[in-house]
């Protein structure tokens, strides 16, 4: 099993104004269960709050309800460096590009010779030390309208619709950093806007977008939700010429915390 030897508190913590830092929901050693560094040991900082509110949030509790406790820089350096045999970190939210110090930690753990892999909506570009962008464009079928809010009826709609895309920040990501575009698929449909989506992108940017480049990760938080989606989404890829990728912290250990 993954190992989690940070529990972070069950309340929101205000942020402190003596002292940089982040609020750090989770910080926990397993393997990188999505994308192109699947299976690798990795260490996850994961920051607390987001911008966006996805219906089918995975960590709830950094974006609906965000709980976290208050980490200087120093200590989660101290964390990440205390597992050993691990040179890969990532770092994850909520959306860990809304906070500034995320900055300096890519740098100090560039600095300390780790490889590391921002997990981002893509709609914040920051120039820091990420070695792999990993972005998650969020699509129409992610707005919480009200018949699939899970906290409330649908109060949060129309600021997540009117957020979720940030064609600049995306062209930016992708010609800075090495990226994968990884795209949660909840239906068939959802395919229409990805292959927009990409085409607008590579129109964007500077650099050309191929179909390796694109990832397609069925939507499910639960073993029981991705046989519904699994088979699905890979044979979407199979069609479209896009790379499939699993969830395999999900296949390992369901909703766990600390995977």
């Amino acid at each position: 099993m993954p190992v989690n030897d940070e529990p972070m508190a069950t309340e929101s913590a205000s942020d402190p104004t003596d002292t940089d830092g982040l609020p750090i929901n989770e910080l926990f050693h397993s393997i990188q269960g999505e994308g192109t560094l699947a299976g690798v040991p990795s260490v996850f900082v994961r920051t607390s709050g987001c911008n966006l509110r996805c219906w089918f949030c995975d960590s709830y509790h950094t974006s609906w309800e965000p709980t976290h406790a208050w980490m200087s820089l120093d200590d989660i350096e101290a964390d990440v460096t205390g597992y050993d045999a691990v040179d890969h970190v990532v770092i994850t939210g909520g959306e860990p590009m809304i906070h500034d110090e995320v900055d300096e930690l890519l740098d100090r753990l560039h600095d300390a010779g780790y490889h590391t892999t921002v997990e981002t909506n893509g709609t914040i570009y920051r120039d820091a030390s990420i070695d792999l962008a990993s972005i998650s464009p969020k699509l129409a079928s992610s707005t919480p309208t009200a018949d699939v809010d899970p906290k409330g009826s649908g109060e949060w709609a129309d600021e997540h619709e009117a957020k979720r895309i940030d064609m600049e920040a995306l062209a930016r990501l992708v010609e800075a950093y090495n990226f994968q575009l990884k795209f949660v698929v909840t239906d068939p449909a959802d395919m229409k806007e990805i292959t927009s989506m990409v085409d607008r992108i590579d129109d964007a940017a500077t650099v050309t977008i191929d179909g390796e480049d694109v990832l397609l990760m069925p939507e499910g938080t639960t073993r029981e939700r991705l046989e519904e989606t699994r088979e699905m989404t890979a044979e979407l890829a199979l069609e479209h010429g896009f790379r499939y990728t699993p969830r395999l912290h999900v296949d390992l250990w369901n909703d766990a915390p600390g995977t």
